[in-house]
């Protein structure tokens, strides 16, 4: 649902209800202070006067008309909310509420004061007041059982932080944090910004980020995140980002902007809910010109039709019917690491057709190691010597890939060399001078646009075979000698290809790698399209052409090498995005590195599609049987709805669509 102010109950996104997080206690004392007043006009109506054995029990007109003007009072917030409906032409439920109570109200009034009209309606339009301050307050407890996303995550940073300044410590507000600042952390405490440990040792609970209950050892230079709590040990971290800056932060203004966007079905609601206020005001007026007029009967009891009509048609439950799920949907996401940023995409994702992998980081876990060293002569060295010139060059790239060579060398405590004239080939090698000699190191293709010479076969081949990487060396233009690395296939990456497939999507995997290494995983995994050398810029491409026929494509990458194909596909999502949630890139973002959350997504769009299309069905349907019935369709059958019963037809059917929307609550994904 979307927030603003409390203060002024702000309304649905259908210009209808208003949100009651913030106001449901008082909805709750407005209600009980009607249910007293409502009490002494009940008892004197005929209902209850035969109930209490009461037939001599008479209010005086004008006492039932300042009691009756009292609930009236409470029930002008309904008519603030319709003023606010004119204003922005968005007519709605509290447009149809004030109609039907203004005119009831009115009528009454003058009942008292012009004796012959007969005309009063104070019960039945203190009952209506009474029972839509209750179906707000209702509204107000399913909103906060459906779990605001926003407060949920508020919760997770605490109120204060021990900074440490001079050798001291000192508790300050959590806001008051800036980047820079030291604090100290002790077991059972919470971090409250992101930062690097600079001193000390725990194992953390990360779950709110990651999903996974698992305690993560942190160290000195580890990063810490905000909300994550310390288990055991304590940590002094340097703040690195804080406030907004955060990942708290960040995921806060993720479930924002997300909450400012609409599902089409939501707009189509939005629309239907605006079409049926005229409808309703349509068909009250012609029960009152038909019932008295054509059919001859007395005008309270054509008005009493009339009124009926606009009670019974007020499309409160229209108005929450995807607000109710959407915000259910928002906080189930969020618990499980899944941010949506833009809650139009559920409806689309739920229809892909395909779902793209990026390969390396993935669908793998993106840690590569050295698994064989091969020296194609031995003029230029030893192993090791041959190591350090390699990840001397590699140093200056970001690349996982020459990462991993670096860590290798550094593991093997081999000293590095200076280069100099270092150049990046995107999505090829790297080259530089060591010396006086160059260096080329990248793939197959890169050493063949060098025309690099070969001094014997090469015995890549093996490597392949086992879908390990090859980086070719070579120097001075001749090849010198392959270094193979692997890169693991996650054991989540089987289940998700598993669960994709069963849902009747097929899985595609696109990677940088050859093909042979991309064929080997592609096989490993069950996946039958997959798409091999494919440089970063050119990988939107691969997806463009999957889109030709109309089909629905969701991509899932690292968000950003992959972000001109996150951009391209249908769905783009970012995985393993880690504390930088805010991705630019996707539509969604994951915070696991965990490919089985893209299925877990699928599933949930499912679900949640399924539960919007159950709500319109019944919030649109109701309204196809209670409209003519409220206006005496039916009055050859003998049945008539009254008012009061009206609004408590009305009442249950809101109720019955939040407590569809509430059974999202026990999906596990």
């Amino acid at each position: 649902m979307n927030m603003e102010n409390k203060n002024n109950h702000c309304c649905h996104s259908s210009g209808g209800g208003m949100s009651s997080h913030g106001s449901a206690k008082e909805f709750l004392n407005k209600f009980w202070i009607i249910t007293a007043l409502l009490v002494p006009l009940f008892l004197s109506s005929g209902i209850g006067s035969k109930i209490f054995g009461l037939e001599g029990y008479i209010l005086n007109d004008y006492i039932q008309f300042i009691i009756a003007s009292a609930v009236f009072w409470f029930g002008l917030v309904f008519f603030r909310h319709a003023w606010h409906e004119i204003k922005t032409r968005k007519y709605g439920m509290m447009t149809l509420v004030s109609l039907a109570v203004g005119s009831g109200y009115l009528f009454s009034v003058a009942g008292v004061f012009v004796p012959a009209l007969e005309i009063k309606f104070y019960l039945e339009i203190s009952t209506l007041i009474w029972v839509l301050m209750f179906g707000h307050y209702l509204e107000a407890r399913s909103g906060a059982a459906a779990g605001n996303a926003l407060e949920e995550i508020a919760k997770l940073l605490p109120k204060k932080a021990r900074v440490i300044k001079d050798g001291m410590e000192e508790e300050v507000d959590v806001s008051a944090l800036k980047e820079g600042d030291i604090v100290f952390i002790r077991p059972g405490e919470k971090a409250p910004a992101d930062g690097e440990v600079i001193e000390g040792g725990a194992n953390v609970n990360e779950a709110l980020i990651t999903g996974e209950s698992k305690p993560v050892e942190k160290k000195k230079e580890s990063k810490v995140v905000a909300g994550s709590i310390c288990l055991d040990g304590s940590l002094t971290v340097k703040i690195t980002r804080a406030g907004e800056n955060s990942t708290i932060g960040q995921i806060k203004n993720l479930i924002a902007k997300a909450q400012k966007t609409k599902p089409s079905s939501q707009r189509l609601a939005d629309k239907a809910a605006g079409v049926l206020t005229f409808v309703a005001a349509a068909a009250a007026v012609l029960a009152l010109l038909i019932w008295a007029f054509v059919f001859g009967q007395p005008l309270v009891f054509a008005f009493t039709l009339a009124i009926t009509v606009l009670v019974i048609a007020c499309p409160h439950a229209l108005g929450l019917a995807i607000p109710a799920v959407t915000s259910i949907a928002t906080s189930l996401a969020a618990k499980n690491g899944i941010f949506i940023k833009d809650l139009s995409k559920l409806e689309i994702i739920k229809n892909a057709s395909y779902v793209v992998f990026d390969k390396t980081g993935t669908l793998t876990e993106g840690g590569f190691g050295v698994t064989d060293i091969a020296l194609l002569t031995e003029d230029y060295g030893d192993e090791k010597q041959f190591i350090g010139l390699v990840a001397s060059v590699e140093k200056h790239s970001s690349h996982v890939i020459a990462n991993a060579i670096v860590n290798y060398a550094r593991e093997k405590s081999i000293e590095l060399a200076s280069i100099r004239d270092f150049k990046n080939i995107a999505g090829k090698g790297v080259k530089a001078l060591v010396g006086n000699s160059e260096y080329l190191i990248g793939n197959k293709s890169f050493m063949a646009e060098n025309e690099v010479l070969e001094e014997r076969k090469e015995p890549h081949q093996d490597f392949l075979r086992q879908s390990k990487t090859v980086v070719f060396v070579a120097k001075d233009g001749r090849l010198i000698g392959l270094i193979a690395l692997a890169d693991k296939i996650r054991t989540e990456s089987y289940e998700a290809v598993k669960a994709i497939k069963s849902m009747g999507i097929k899985p595609v995997m696109i990677t940088g790698d050859n093909k042979e290494t991309a064929r080997n995983a592609a096989e490993a995994l069950g996946i039958e399209i997959y798409f091999a050398e494919v440089l970063p810029e050119d990988k939107y491409k691969y997806i463009k052409k999957l889109q030709e026929d109309g089909s629905v494509v969701m991509m899932v990458g690292d968000g950003v090498n992959d972000a001109p194909a996150l951009a391209q596909a249908d769905i783009g999502v970012a995985i393993g995005a880690g504390t930088d949630v805010a991705a630019e890139a996707g539509d969604v973002v994951l915070t696991r590195s965990n490919p089985m959350d893209a299925a877990r997504l699928i599933i949930l769009s499912k679900k949640v599609y399924g539960k919007m299309i159950q709500n319109l069905i019944w919030a649109l349907g109701y309204n196809v049987v209670a409209i003519p019935a409220a206006a005496g369709a039916f009055a050859s059958l003998g049945f008539f709805l009254r008012p009061e019963i009206g609004a408590i037809i009305m009442s249950m059917s809101t109720v019955i669509v939040v407590a569809n929307a509430l059974t999202l609550k026990r999906i596990k994904l």
